[in-house]
This record gives structure tokens, C-alpha cells and sequence, in this order.
């Protein structure tokens, strides 16, 4: 069975230049799937540009309502939705964001098939597909671009202005970091290694959780630590990973000794609704709470990271956060935590992320349209169906749509 897939284009606010297939990687759909073909809506903003695919074999078209099969990044504005067409794209509805509440309805209207990126996942609920390691890549570069500003160390230039991955890590090895800096990287997903990634390539040596905590170094070091790490049972018990997922109540931070010894906090785990806060307002008025630059990848504003007041934008990055008032302050004033909390890090390294992510895309996603979905992907993803109603996995939205 034949299937159009029509590469569209990013509407969003401010522009995003990332795009689920490169013109090379849709050379690669076609060779390895006959029975797909691929079309390309006009856009002016993709990092990669409509001649490049017009080159590579591909019609690039003001109109491409004739394909079965929209493949987008970020949010399609209600009024550029086609009806009764099969989309993906990062929705953000599936936690009843209230700002897309309008978004999900009006695709219900349409009876569009929505496959949210995120929804995309194995049978054991781990996502096949994302732009984690981008996030986490750029996230920790971005951290020790406001050091450097903010301590007059070095001057690393924003991401945006470098060409890829390459070029970025070509930067970071000019700099020279402060001999007794401690980093602290919580996590253990694609966003935490992405962050790693960059540790790794600074020379950062690792540190284990006992050395870490008890002892000083003459050369910078970080600690990984995950979700056991920096949680604690209220009863003293044993911790079990799978009881914390399933009911974290019985649980308590147990992040404040981390906190004491840490300069750079970097924060790459994922963050489940009712868990402990990893701090808060009250943990960083101590006086022995040492953090003072966060880059908080994770981004959970008012949440987890008490310092987390607001996401910061790429055009402005950075913000202090001053612990006695609990208010926004400059990103280098005395005493404040330097914060970094850009919620759409990967937009900054556009061409590798598109290129990771479309990698992922053609091995997870696209095989399912040939081989009847024998994985189940598919069918695990589809949020809304063809009647305007939507899927029993997702019909706990059922309130929220209809609000």
C-alpha cells in the first residue's frame, strides 16, 4: 500500500527550524520503502532550505493536502489544520495543557489522527523517539556559557550562531573551567547522557556518590545520580525504583546533601507528578546550600527546582534567582543562583537534532505503515481517531477536551 507523507511547514512563534526528515534522510525513506513518497510544503524557515530537497528528488509544494500523512515538530496552528488527515507532532495536550486545550478539540472537530512524538513508545512505555539529547547537549553548554559571563572566565558564543554539534564542541575546547568546580547531573535518560556527553568531552572526571560527598578535588569533577539517589523513603526502609514510580508519596527528598557540596547543578532527570520537590524555597535560604548556577533542562517552572520561576528564552537565557527575596534578579547579582531554563533547547542546534531525530523516526516510526504496524507502535501512539473521538489509551482526556 502506497502512503504520501508531506514534510510541512513550522508556524509556530517564534519560528522553529527543526524538521522530522533532512533531504537525505527522505532519500533513505524512499529506498528502503518504495511504497512511500514524499512531498514537502514550502517554508522559509527550515534549516535545511526547499532547494536542498528539490535536489535531492523531492517536489516542494504551497499544497500538500493531496498526503495521507502530515510529519511536523511543534504545534500546527488550529486554522492551517487539514481535516481528516493522519498528523504528528509535539502536541502538548497528553499532561491537559490548558494553553492547547482549543488545539486538541479542534482536531477532534477535524477528525484528524493525532500521533503525538511523545506518544510514541514501547510496549514498556520508554519513548522510541525525542529530541533528548539535544536538549541535554545544548542545556549543559549553555550552563557553562553563564558561568563564564557571569565569573569573567571565558566567553563561549551562543549555539544558534554555530553551524552544528561540531562546531559547538570546537568552542568548549577553548575554554578552561575552575579547578574546584563540582557538578552535579541528575537523570538517566537521553537528556541526562546528551548533558553527560558534554562533560565527557570537557574532560570532567566522575566522581562516585561517596567521593563526591565527602571529599574536596584539585580538578574539576561531576556526579550522575539518579532518582534513588536523591529520594529517600520516609520510613527509613529500603528504596525499591518500581514502588517509587508507581506511589512516590512514601518518599522524601534527600537532595540537600548533594546541594551542600555541589557549584553547578545541571538537571536532566524527568520529574512524575506527585514525586518530592528536589528543593525548595526554604532548602536554598540555608546557609549551607552551595549551589549557585542551575541549568535546568528539565524545566519544570514552580516545580521540582525552586529556583525555577520562569523558562527562559533563547534570546535571553539567563536570570538570577535571589533566594532571600524569592524573586527574579540579575543573572550575576551577589548571592543569586545563576538559572538557565530554556524550554526548547534543541531549536538551538536545529540541523543535528533534525537529523538525530529523523534517524529515530525512520527505524521506530515509519516501518510501521508497511509492515501493518506488526510492532504495535502505531496503534500505542494514535491519540485521536478518523470518528473525531478519542483512543481508550488516551480517553482520560475526555474532561479535558470537553471543558
Amino acid at each position: 500500500m502506497s502512503v504520501t507523507f508531506a514534510i510541512i511547514k513550522e508556524r509556530k512563534n517564534p519560528p522553529d527550524r527543526r524538521v522530522v526528515f533532512s533531504p537525505e534522510k527522505c532519500q533513505e525513506v524512499i529506498r528502503q520503502f518504495p511504497d512511500a513518497k514524499i512531498i514537502v510544503e514550502a517554508s522559509d524557515v527550515r534549516i535545511f532550505p526547499d532547494d536542498a530537497y528539490r535536489k535531492a528528488g523531492f517536489e516542494v509544494k504551497e499544497d500538500v493536502s493531496e498526503a495521507d500523512v502530515m510529519l511536523g515538530v511543534k504545534e500546527v496552528p488550529i486554522a492551517a489544520l487539514i481535516p481528516n488527515k493522519k498528523y504528528f507532532f509535539f502536541s502538548h495536550t497528553i499532561k491537559k495543557q490548558p494553553y492547547n486545550k482549543k488545539l486538541l478539540q479542534a482536531i477532534l472537530a477535524n477528525k484528524i489522527e493525532l500521533v503525538d512524538h511523545e506518544t510514541i513508545v514501547k510496549k514498556s512505555g520508554a519513548r522510541l523517539i525525542g529530541f533528548g539529547r539535544y536538549a541535554g547537549l545544548v542545556g549543559a553548554y549553555n550552563g557553562f556559557r553563564a558561568l563564564g559571563l557571569r565569573d569573567s572566565l571565558f566567553e563561549l558564543p551562543k549555539v544558534e550562531t554555530l553551524a552544528d554539534l561540531d562546531a559547538m564542541k570546537a568552542e568548549l575546547d577553548k575554554i578552561t573551567l575552575p579547578k574546584h568546580i563540582k557538578i552535579l547531573l541528575t537523570g538517566a535518560g537521553k537528556v541526562a547522557h546528551g548533558a553527560k556527553e558534554i562533560l565527557e568531552h570537557l574532560k570532567v572526571k566522575k566522581a562516585s556518590i561517596t567521593r563526591y560527598l565527602s571529599q574536596k578535588f584539585d580538578e574539576p569533577v561531576y556526579c550522575m545520580i539518579d532518582v534513588l539517589d536523591y529520594n529517600k523513603r520516609k520510613d527509613g526502609g529500603e528504596s525499591n525504583k518500581l514502588e517509587f514510580y508507581k506511589d512516590p508519596s512514601g518518599y522524601e527528598s534527600d537532595f540537600m546533601r548533594f546541594a551542600k557540596v555541589t557549584d553547578y547543578f545541571i538537571a536532566g532527570h524527568y520529574y512524575g507528578t506527585g514525586a518530592p520537590y528536589l528543593f525548595t524555597r526554604k532548602d536554598a535560604k540555608q546557609k549551607d546550600f552551595n549551589i549557585n548556577l542551575v541549568a535546568d533542562i528539565s524545566c519544570d517552572v514552580d516545580g521540582p527546582v525552586a529556583s525555577t520561576i520562569k523558562a527562559s528564552t533563547i534570546a535571553d537565557p539567563f536570570f538570577g534567582y535571589d533566594p532571600k527575596t524569592e524573586k527574579e534578579t540579575a543573572f550575576d547579582a551577589p548571592g543569586a543562583i545563576t538559572m538557565m531554563t530554556v524550554d526548547n533547547l534543541p531549536c538551538e542546534l536545529p540541523k543535528d537534532a533534525s537529523e538525530g531525530f529523523g534517524d529515530m523516526f525512520l527505524a521506530n516510526v515509519i516501518p510501521a505503515f508497511f509492515n501493518k504496524d506488526k510492532a504495535g507502535v502505531l496503534a500505542r501512539a494514535q491519540m485521536t481517531t478518523k470518528e473525531g473521538t478519542l483512543t481508550k489509551r488516551f480517553s482520560y482526556l475526555e474532561e479535558y477536551v470537553s471543558e
